[in-house]
């Protein structure tokens, strides 16, 4: 008796499984494998057919056949002794008998086969015995396991002592250069506390948030110094001193950062873990130059149907001024947008709503009081306003995504279509993808792509979109999924246009002299969009 081959096709012939005991070309195992869907006939009861050179032994099993190819001379009960067998231990191994679970189980069900049969010849075997021989238990390699183990957790406990001596050894560093410090920190709250009694009345109306206040006056921040008694251009030692060495500290500890570079010693692939900004499409403003500085800001949040259609479209603009010198602050703001009748504007309440209406002018209702200086962040609000529409031609980027699932493999094409209303910069798509052992297959694409493995998302960069590209394609290639397994799709980017196309016409003095230079900056954000 010799099996030359032990085998697992479908009933179409294709080949899932195969192990040859005989030296065998592979020419000749696939011509055998490949013509016994055709011998094999319908409606027989015998699991063997016969050629003038080998013989075939099959059983059925589910979709597929379990297959042996043995020459003519062998003894067919014990052919069939070998078949029976390996029908018990293929379940075994392959719980799901069809092409999907033969083909992840593979290597298993050859090893085990190598164990019922070897050099062409039935071992005297059992199933638990395969089980037992496949799982290779070894006691040396428990022990060395275990050694390995002993030494990780060794070198672990080393590296927490070493991080909680450099820990101590900061902290009484910290406590010795802080002894100094502290009083003269108290001396110094006490005299700032001290001046802000003497110079603020019980009749002003102050608030300390970043907004107009309440009452009748503007809200200004506790930094405002036109209304206190400290001389200008020097900040409090309260302020100006921050402490050392207590203060909180961000980013990776110590510990970890020492753990990271043991890895990194032997020779272990470290990935940094770099999280985007929750508005990464919004590059950081610089601080403010000029005397006055005007921005204008629209967040765009907008959720597009994967089949076409606007869910939702909602723009939120601002206008923000900024004033370094409270001399600056007696002016009036002029100013022009566009005429779609669909934007709402809103003025701030201790903006004069009579003169803004008719000249489009923004200034207070109390001309004698300046708009405060020295605002942090984009400064104070004058202006806000609102467009929200349903029609499809307003949205500047449209994205459309069409995965097909063919054979073994997920086709994903992706096209946007940008309005030619804005200039987008920085556009990043991010598509999510199944949990994948490596990257996709990348075929086509205008621009770049990135793969983020730890969140299973596919980055497709484009840096600027203008009349040179108003649309762009990319096609990858990952293994079968199901399509709504990619969405939602997010989208970012930025433009220097805004939907309400607002601008600071003139800047009006109130005071005589020449109106001050003033600067003006206009963005367009993303603050979420998305295709679901």
């Amino acid at each position: 008796m010799v099996v030359l081959a032990a085998s697992i096709i479908s009933k179409s012939g294709k080949v899932l499984v195969s192990r040859q005991f005989v030296d065998m070309s592979r020419i000749r195992i696939e011509g055998l494998l490949a013509a016994f869907p055709k011998l094999v006939g319908s409606g027989k009861q015998h699991t063997y057919v016969e050629t003038e050179n080998v013989r075939y032994v099959y059983q059925p099993i589910d979709v597929l056949y379990l297959l042996l190819v043995t020459n003519k001379q062998s003894n067919i009960l014990e052919d069939l002794d070998t078949l029976r067998l390996l029908s018990k231990v293929v379940p075994e191994y392959s719980p799901s008998l069809d092409e999907e679970g033969i083909c992840k189980n593979a290597f298993e069900l050859i090893f085990a086969f190598d164990e019922v049969i070897s050099l062409g010849h039935k071992e005297n075997v059992t199933v638990a015995q395969v089980k037992q021989y496949c799982e290779m238990e070894s006691h040396e390699e428990r022990l060395h396991k275990l050694v390995l183990q002993s030494k990780i957790n060794e070198t672990k406990d080393v590296m927490k002592r070493k991080a909680n001596e450099i820990d101590k050894s900061k902290i009484e560093r910290g406590k010795m250069d802080k002894g100094g410090f502290s009083s003269l920190q108290s001396m110094g709250s006490m005299g700032s506390i001290g001046r802000l009694d003497s110079g603020f009345g019980n009749d002003t109306g102050i608030s300390s948030g970043n907004n107009f206040g309440s009452g009748s006056g503007f809200g200004l921040s506790s930094e405002v110094d036109s209304f206190s008694s400290k001389p200008k251009g020097r900040p409090s030692a309260a302020v100006s001193a921050p402490g050392k060495g207590m203060g909180m500290k961000l980013g990776k500890s110590q510990k970890a950062n020492q753990f990271l570079e043991s890895l990194k010693a032997e020779g272990e692939l470290i990935v940094e873990d770099v999280r985007p900004s929750a508005n990464s499409s919004r590059a950081a403003a610089p601080p403010p130059t000029d005397p006055i500085t005007l921005t204008t800001e629209e967040k765009l949040n907008v959720t597009l149907k994967r089949d076409g259609g606007v869910s939702n479209f909602d723009v939120q603009g601002t206008l923000s001024l900024q004033v370094l010198n409270q001399d600056d602050g007696f002016i009036q703001v002029q100013i022009e947008s566009g005429d779609n009748p669909e934007i709402k504007f809103k003025t701030h309440p201790n903006i004069n709503k009579e003169l803004f209406s008719n000249e489009n002018i923004l200034g207070s209702k109390d001309p004698n009081r300046p708009f405060p200086a020295g605002q942090s962040g984009d400064g104070l609000g004058l202006l806000k306003w609102r467009l929200q529409s349903k029609d499809e031609s307003d949205v500047p980027l449209t994205i459309n995504c069409w995965p097909s699932v063919s054979g073994n493999e997920t086709y994903v094409s992706i096209e946007y279509e940008a309005s030619s209303m804005f200039d987008l910069q920085n556009v990043v798509i991010s598509v999510p993808l199944p949990a994948l052992r490596e990257a996709p297959n990348v075929r086509q694409i205008d621009g770049e792509w990135r793969y983020d493995s730890r969140n299973s998302v596919l980055e497709w960069s484009i840096l600027l979109i203008d009349d040179s590209n108003r649309s762009g394609s990319m096609e990858f290639v990952v293994p079968p999924a199901d399509t709504s397994a990619f969405f939602p799709i997010s989208v970012r980017f930025s433009a220097t246009s805004t939907f309400s196309n607002m601008k600071v016409v003139n800047i009006i003095p109130l005071r005589n002299g020449s109106a001050p230079k003033f600067s003006q900056r206009t963005q367009l954000v993303t603050d979420s969009y998305q295709v679901v």
